[in-house]
């Protein structure tokens, strides 16, 4: 069986070590991929906007199931693409991925089946949303509405900081196109969680939870991030709040979609608010989370391939999806001056220690191979996970395998996980 990965980060390195596991035994390859996958795919030299080109590879090589692990790719509609040309492809279609790519269709969506979420109103000219935030209540969220690699949210204290902020979203289009479309969100207070889960277009089969910390900086401060770590699963994802998601929120979600005459087949990423009212949506990614991914995918049991046919059959309610009872973190080791300016080309050390190892992992994001080196090639560069039998183990055992790997620069956040210490 051959299978093709498209991105080339730590959540597509995570995908082929999960596809490794699989009693299929995949050969795999990877588009473009970096370093680490490298080590255990075939690196494609095509981007992952390159549909043609990629689809064109696919058919050439007779790939049997490709996985798109990029959300740029999906909301372009790279999905179509594949199908009109026959082949098997994990991912919505382009009338779905809408679901991650636009922040307003997704409001619309939430609102017009009572999906609990924060209030918002979309605008498509500045001066009606700086007339807005003339009269709005403080703090408030602004959102580009299409894809802004994670970025594109502005939390904003005052009205000066709301006028700067929509004229960096609308005017000055410091996330382009994304921009184009704005959101203006209450902000809601309490501890964020996501939620990944399987969907095969009318059943949803829910993954580990897990929480993510955006932040550059420990405390979450500095700049947003495309993310600095993650844990596996989250204490405060209790069962309560289980139920309540289960009948107000995800079912109702891939309901809503199918309704819409927008049937979703891949991975709804549910990024919820537990707020002192319950839980509301954040936002709705269309594919695997990164960093989540990685420290969801470790603890999966259930074969991934399986699991993915299922979803491209409509047969997942026939079709287990079982985790390990444990737990897992992420600390991701970025390049100085991330997510600003930063150097690349520096030399990676101590990526030997991993090797054979099934307790501690390193998944490659932004590196690249330079004759008998790995170097750096981007902002986040590895992440450095380790599972354990309690958060707080695993936490222990991620910060101590950070001390294996160096290169000139580098930095990490130090409290990865630290809220667990309240659960």
């Amino acid at each position: 069986m051959k299978v093709l990965i498209v991105g080339g980060g730590g959540r597509e390195h995570a995908i082929a070590h999960a596809l490794r596991a699989s009693r299929h035994h995949p050969e795999i390859f990877c588009a473009p991929g970096n370093a680490g996958i490298g080590e255990i795919a075939t690196l494609v030299p095509v981007g992952a906007m390159e549909f043609e080109a990629l689809r064109d590879f696919a058919v050439k090589e007779a790939i049997d199931l490709t996985i798109v692990g990029m959300d740029d790719p999906l909301v372009g509609g790279i999905v179509d693409i594949f199908e009109e040309a026959g082949l098997r492809v994990f991912g919505p279609r382009k009338n779905a991925a809408i679901l991650e790519g636009s922040k307003a269709f997704a409001k619309e969506l939430m609102m017009k089946y009572d999906i609990p979420c924060a209030k918002s109103v979309s605008f498509d000219r500045a001066e009606d949303a700086y007339d807005h935030i003339r009269h709005a209540e403080y703090p408030l969220v602004l959102k580009a509405d299409g894809l802004a690699l994670g970025k594109g949210v502005l939390i904003c204290k005052d009205e000066e900081e709301a006028k700067a902020g929509v004229r960096q979203i609308m005017e000055d289009k410091a996330f382009g196109d994304a921009g184009n479309r704005m959101v203006v969100e209450e902000f809601l207070t309490g501890r964020e969680v996501s939620i990944l889960s399987f969907v095969d277009g009318k059943t949803i089969r829910l993954m580990s939870s897990a929480q993510d910390h955006k932040r550059s900086g420990d405390g979450d401060t500095g700049l947003n991030t495309g993310g600095m770590g993650t844990f596996s699963p989250s204490p405060f994802y209790t069962e309560e709040i289980d139920r309540f998601c289960k009948e107000r929120i995800f079912q109702r979600t891939v309901d809503a979609m199918r309704a819409e005459g927008r049937e979703f087949h891949g991975v709804i990423f549910f990024g919820l608010m537990l707020t002192k009212d319950g839980p509301k949506v954040l936002e709705y990614n269309a594919r695997f989370g990164d960093p989540e991914a990685q420290v969801v995918l470790p603890r999966m049991k259930s074969d991934l391939i399986d699991v993915v046919e299922a979803c491209i059959d409509g047969t997942l309610g026939d079709t287990e999806v079982l985790f390990e009872d444990n737990a897992a973190v992420c600390v991701v080791i970025a390049s100085g001056g991330y997510p600003l300016a930063y150097e690349k080309g520096k030399v990676i050390h101590g990526l030997e220690h991993f090797k054979g190892r099934d307790d501690i992992f390193v998944f490659h994001a932004g590196t690249k191979r330079e004759g008998e080196q790995i170097v750096t090639n981007g902002g986040r560069v590895l992440g450095v996970v380790a599972k354990g039998g309690t958060l707080k183990d695993a936490r222990a055992a991620a910060y101590a395998a950070t001390k294996l790997v160096t290169f000139e620069g580098q930095y990490m956040r130090t409290d990865i996980g630290k809220s667990i210490d309240e659960a």
